[in-house]
């Protein structure tokens, strides 16, 4: 039988971990500190990473997280490390980081050992081909500062390691006043090409992210947001250069690689060369408040691919689904 998790923490633990978030959120840098990021072209990235958490369904404990590393702007895989994870806590809105953030730190954390020069502070290293696998800027299958309390799974990450974050989810997380209206799906419209975006500005008259098509070929938009030491201009830039498809190549090689190593580990079924893989999506989820346990719906997969084996889930089973947090 497929292990669970408890549906929902006690107040007291939402509590600490509200107060976790707002200690850590005083840390977050929203602006460039590296001289790539304010080039056009980025010049002088070289390296950029993804993370993702995948389950097998009706698995609300077992999940394998996933690192890779990808060259700029060629995009293929020069790096990965999978490894599969129990976790104790449910997923709950706004609340992510505190199920997964651990895992995605200790990916950080092997990368780092197995090259013992190399600095806590990305903005510090110099890449060579010494080190082929080390990355400048992390893309984090989350939100950032368009969360609930502005402190989401990709600034707790970026904060964490000390690494430039992007944020970068499917759906729309309604905080401080934004809807998934009629207003807000009419500007979806209007992006006819892939870079166009448009600001997601709350009640408060703050910008929390863009929405960007990401893709030609894609009419549904992602929901970019600073995760931590990288402005939100070039985040959306970067996350456009990343796209061979809807989702940034990072972040899509994370989840098929983690997706294919559930396959090998548990042995059922074939496993599809990387890149080729693709796993039955969850049924689309509803909104629903910040504080309940959701599942969030499946990863989107270029239409080429398909495969044999388990399913998979990003989110553990549960109630209705809003956004990441």
């Amino acid at each position: 039988m497929a292990a669970k998790v408890a549906t929902r923490p006690p107040a007291e633990t939402l509590s600490l971990w509200k107060r976790e978030q707002a200690r850590l959120k005083a840390f977050v840098v929203d602006r460039d500190t590296e001289a790539w990021q304010r080039d056009p072209a980025f010049s002088g990235l070289q390296r950029v990473g993804g993370v993702d958490v995948s389950f097998v369904k009706g698995d609300s404990v077992g999940a394998c997280a996933s690192l890779v590393v990808l060259s700029y702007p060629e995009l293929e895989v020069v790096y990965e490390d999978c490894r599969m994870v129990s976790l104790t806590a449910p997923y709950v809105s706004g609340f992510l980081a505190f199920r997964e953030v651990s895992f995605m730190v200790d990916a950080v954390r092997r990368l780092r050992e197995k090259e013992p020069h190399l600095v806590p502070q990305a903005g510090a290293l110099q890449l060579t081909g010494t080190f082929p696998w080390l990355f400048q800027v992390l893309f984090v299958d989350g939100n950032g500062v368009l969360h609930h309390r502005g402190f989401g799974v990709a600034c707790h990450l970026g904060v964490l390691t000390d690494l430039p974050c992007i944020g970068v989810a499917k759906k729309l997380l309604q905080v401080d006043g934004l809807e998934n209206s009629t207003l807000h799906k009419e500007k979806i419209r209007l992006l006819r090409a892939g870079g166009d975006s448009f600001p997601l500005m709350g009640g408060s008259g703050t910008v929390l992210g863009m929405a960007l098509r990401s893709h030609d070929h894609s009419t549904k938009p992602l929901y970019v947001s600073v995760g931590h030491k990288m402005s939100l201009e070039a985040a959306v830039r970067l996350t456009h250069g990343c796209c061979r498809f809807r989702i940034p190549e990072p972040v899509r090689q994370a989840d098929i690689r983690s997706r294919g190593y559930i396959h090998r580990t548990l042995g059922i079924g074939g496993t599809p060369a990387p890149g080729r893989e693709r796993s039955r999506k969850a049924p689309r989820p509803r909104a629903g408040p910040e504080g309940v346990s959701e599942e969030l719906a499946g990863k989107d997969r270029p239409p080429e691919a398909h495969s044999q084996g388990p399913r998979t889930h990003r989110r553990a089973p549960g109630p209705d689904a809003q956004g990441q947090g």
